[in-house]
């Protein structure tokens, strides 16, 4: 037998089959970082439109989990796709670093702060140590590879940013939106500091849930206001309903609501109980009583100013009114502390109440708080109820399971706790209304982004800046001893103290002597300690970040985070821009849900269902990562487990293929000397490029829409279905048995290189590390990287033109699908070895014979089998039924022998007495040009 193998044009690439993506994407990252590929980046699109995504800080503290990769493998898409568009697209990632959580982590080392260790001390501590989280957070995300300004972060503990922040701060203030005030906010007793709304999650706990007797001091005016009655000495009182006994100590009144009816009910004993007449009922069976009659009732208002007894305190309390009150549950009489509740602090200060806090910072009561001083407030719950039992003012005790406020860090109850604090008004100068307007300009994505974060921002509290840590940026002012008001130099001195940071740190605030700014009036002024809320810290970043600190555009094109973040980071940079600039930081916020296993459920430790990015990378690689990510509809939750990661790499691995096909046979391919005229092209090679092109503006406009999913999809159904499906698998004979320079070869390696080039560009911003594989082997000259590239503009715009249409080869595809399925049953069965053993007939009616007919000779080559013609279709056709209208299948063996070169059987093998093993179509192929191919 003659060898023949060297006559044959097969394929030859260094693009390994296996990926080994773990060992060989750290090499690239190297390479990378060598090279400054970011630099080159920007270089490359100097000059340009630019498109900024602001990075949204993830917080110093703790490895990257699966949520952090999600977040930053979706910005990368986002900013490399833009950069294909031929925008500069700029990316500064950021850190927060400031906070109780690093604060915890030194204490748990060094002790806290003013005891073990110094403040200048412990601050440096957290420093030191929110700097090795930067550090390796910032290696894990490159190792995702994601592109950025990675020498050059921005950091909300740099001495710069913090001054910026402290002149953030400075402008809020200047613009009128800052007030100081003594009211109820959020205090986790763990963190012995007040919490944002952001740091507030609810979750269930059950408390003592009460009601009790708040006794009438004169039953008879009790009586008089309802227009009734009572017998001589007959006891008469209010019932409320509280599942925080702790908070009794600090009550000032009993509230209702004016316009609700309220009943006087008599109990079978004589005595006399007021309710809300749609709370009565149930009220009193709550409490096992039956027997009972109302005997009166009223509206509310005409108890207005009623004097009460303190069920055990020597104190009377008044009767106020207040329309926050409802008969969702309870009695419809509502204990009111000011002090640890915001209703209860609004309509005190209408009524002049006194805002007591008999509660001090860790949860205990205060010296001097009649009966329970010294007690936590949580474990005062039962001494409290045993008192009121005690003295006749309980009515009910059980336990109730509800949604109760936790802190989000300790995941443990907080309080209502009424402290000086700083706040930001949400009400003066208009600033929440304001907000509200630059809601509406902004783009949300997905569309319900706009309503959650309306919902989020309607009726919303004053933002509480102020914290009382020691590692975070200080709310730089004085303020009078006396008066409280703000120095009146404060925007020059916060400029003043602003440089001294930029310079020494936030430690230059802590250390500074108030001589040294205010020289004789230091006396008259004390230094605020407090530091800001992190969330401000975050919130301004648009203002340390964007605009002339970097040379950025303000606003920003997008923010990009969780859904979370719509009551976070979202709403604090929005209401700190309005009240700095009058509007929102960003043009366009992009939502993603969260990551949950298989079964829904949240990943955690606990569980045992944690998918941690570093052990797929270092298992699988980045990119099946990336493509998981880009391929799961990130609106909603994400579903991850290492099943859905194997299949991710299944699918991972056809593309890989079908760009290693590309390249094998682009072997000894030169465009610049061996690239077809499209008018030259083959007729299919024609309609693959068509196709390919109208698939460039798809997936461009996918991209354009965020929508990464679709071209997850679109590309893995081209490399499957309409490449390795189809085309390919049809140009195998051309590339392989036509002479190397003939121009059915070339033209299928015309068609090839430019689908090369596009694909490449296509998978560059979801598949990085697989993209610069593929662009260092590609043909032809090449400058710099492909993520410094533009979109292939290359492709040829007509479409097939000739004998068959685009729609023709739709048709053909179908064609082929239904006949490679009878050939396989026909294989399993073992009637063929292979497809190139079957001569086929197509029977075909009148729609699809003239279609299939242009294909003339070239019909078996499509078909990839040896043979094949095309009759009309009859009525008693012997051909096998198939799923596509109008057309029947025949197969039979194909006459002759085979082809030991090209694998096709035909009768002229053995005729030839040079060449007896080969066809007569190779001996043509091997001594002279080869055949002229129209189609296929």
């Amino acid at each position: 037998m003659t060898d023949y193998k060297h006559t044959l044009n097969l394929p030859k690439t260094d693009f390994p089959m296996k990926a080994n993506l773990a060992n060989r994407e750290p090499e690239t990252l190297r390479r990378w970082q060598e090279e400054d590929l970011y630099g080159e980046i920007r270089c490359a699109r100097a000059g340009a439109e630019k498109f900024v995504l602001h990075d949204g800080p993830p917080y110093a503290n703790g490895a990257i989990h699966i949520g952090h990769a999600v977040n930053k493998i979706l910005k990368d898409i986002i900013v490399k796709s833009k950069t294909l568009d031929g925008f500069d697209a700029p990316y500064v990632p950021g850190w927060d670093c400031h906070g109780l959580p690093i604060e915890h982590q030194v204490e748990k080392k060094h002790g806290k702060a003013g005891r073990k260790i110094s403040a200048r001390e412990f601050r440096e501590k957290c420093r030191a140590y929110a700097a090795t989280q930067v550090e390796a957070q910032r290696t894990d995300f490159q190792r995702l590879g994601v592109l950025g300004d990675w020498q050059n972060p921005y950091l909300t503990m740099d001495f710069r940013f913090e001054a910026d922040i402290v002149r953030a701060l400075g402008r809020v203030i200047d613009r009128g939106h800052v007030v100081q005030g003594f009211k109820p906010v959020h205090w986790c007793l763990d963190c012995a500091s007040a919490l944002a709304e952001a740091e507030v999650e609810y979750a269930p706990h059950t408390s003592p849930s009460i009601d009790v007797r708040f006794p009438a001091v004169d039953p008879s005016a009790l009586a008089a206001a309802m227009d009734t009655s009572l017998p001589d000495g007959a006891k008469a009182a209010l019932v409320i309903w509280t599942t925080t006994p702790w908070t009794l100590p600090a009550n000032q009144a009993v509230c209702l609501h004016p316009e609700l009816d309220y009943v006087l009910v008599r109990l079978a004993d004589g005595e006399h109980l007021l309710f809300a007449e749609a709370l009565h009922a149930s009220a009193l069976a709550r409490a096992g009583m039956e027997g009972y009659a109302v005997v009166a009732r009223c509206k509310g208002a005409a108890l207005e100013h009623l004097r009460l007894a303190h069920p055990f305190n020597e104190r009377e309390v008044p009767v106020i009114l207040g329309t926050h009150v409802t008969t969702e549950a309870g009695t419809g009489c509502v204990h009111t502390a000011p002090g640890h509740g915001l209703d209860d602090f609004h309509v005190g200060k209408q009524y002049g109440l006194e805002v007591a806090n008999p509660v001090t910072g860790d949860g205990v009561f205060r010296e001097g708080t009649p009966l329970f001083a010294g007690q936590h407030v949580f474990k005062a719950n039962d001494e409290i109820v045993a008192t009121l039992r005690e003295r006749g003012a309980l009515l009910q005790v059980s336990k109730l399971e509800h949604s109760y406020p936790h802190c989000w860090r300790h995941k443990t109850p907080v309080i209502f706790r009424a402290t000086p604090q700083w706040f930001i008004s949400m009400n003066q100068q208009n600033l929440l209304e304001q907000a509200k307007t630059e809601i509406e300009k902004v783009s949300w994505m997905p569309g319900w982004g706009r309503a959650r974060i309306d919902a989020m921002t309607t009726g919303r509290p004053d933002w509480c800046i102020s914290r009382q840590r020691f590692w975070g940026v200080p709310i730089a002012l004085f303020v009078h001893k006396e008066t409280g008001a703000l120095h009146p130099r404060s925007s020059e001195l916060i400029e003043e103290v602003a440089l001294r940071i930029e310079q020494e740190g936030i430690d230059a605030w802590f250390e500074l002597e108030a001589e040294s700014v205010l020289a004789d009036e230091a006396a008259l002024y004390d230094k605020v300690t407090d530091t800001l809320d992190v969330w401000f810290d975050s919130g301004v970043t648009h203002a340390c970040v964007l605009g002339e600190a970097r040379g950025l555009p303000f606003p920003a094109d997008l923010y990009l985070e969780g859904s979370d973040q719509h009551r976070g980071w979202f709403q604090s940079s929005l209401l700190s821009s309005v009240a700095m600039n009058g509007v929102a930081p960003y043009r366009a916020v992009l939502t993603h849900g969260f990551t949950v296993d298989a079964e829904g459920r949240k990943m955690s430790k606990s569980v045992g269902n944690v998918v941690a990015p570093q052990k797929v990378m270092n298992a699988l690689g980045a990119d099946i990562l990336r493509l998981w990510v880009a391929a799961t509809d990130y609106r909603g939750e994400m579903t991850v487990s290492d099943e859905i990661l194997n299949r991710t790499a299944d699918s991972y691995r056809r593309i890989r293929n079908t760009a290693r096909f590309l390249l094998a046979n682009l072997a000894g391919f030169d465009p610049a000397q061996h690239a077809v005229d499209d008018a030259e092209l083959l007729e299919l090679d024609r309609w693959l490029l068509a196709r390919c092109t109208a698939l460039q503006d798809e997936i461009c406009q996918a991209y354009t829409d965020y929508q990464f999913h679709v071209i997850y999809q679109k590309v893995h159904n081209f490399c499957v279905l309409e490449l390795g499906g189809f085309y390919l698998d049809i140009i195998k004979d051309r590339q392989y048995t036509m002479p190397e320079n003939s121009r059915g070869r070339r033209s299928a390696q015309t068609a090839l290189y430019h689908v090369a080039e596009a694909f490449v560009r296509w998978i560059a911003p979801i598949l990085s590390f697989t993209a610069d594989e593929i662009w260092q082997r590609l043909p032809g000259e090449r400058v710099g990287s492909v993520f410094a590239a533009q979109w292939y503009a290359a492709l040829p715009e007509h479409a097939a033109a000739g004998k068959l249409s685009l729609d023709d080869w739709q048709q053909v595809v179908l064609v082929r699908t239904e006949v490679n399925r009878i050939l396989e049953a026909r294989r399993a069965g073992g009637e063929l070895g292979a497809a190139l053993q079957a001569d086929v007939e197509l029977q075909c009616d009148e729609t699809l014979q003239p279609i299939l007919g242009k294909l003339a000779d070239e019909l078996h080559f499509v078909l990839i089998t040896s043979a094949a013609r095309v009759v009309p279709l009859v009525a008693d056709s012997a051909g096998e039924e198939t799923g596509l209208p109008g057309l029947r299948v025949k197969v039979a063996r194909a006459a002759g022998d085979k082809c030991v070169r090209c694998w096709h059987y035909t009768p002229e093998v053995g005729s030839h007495n040079e060449h007896p093993e080969l066809c007569a179509r190779c001996i043509t192929n091997v001594d002279g040009d080869g055949e002229v191919r129209e189609i296929a």
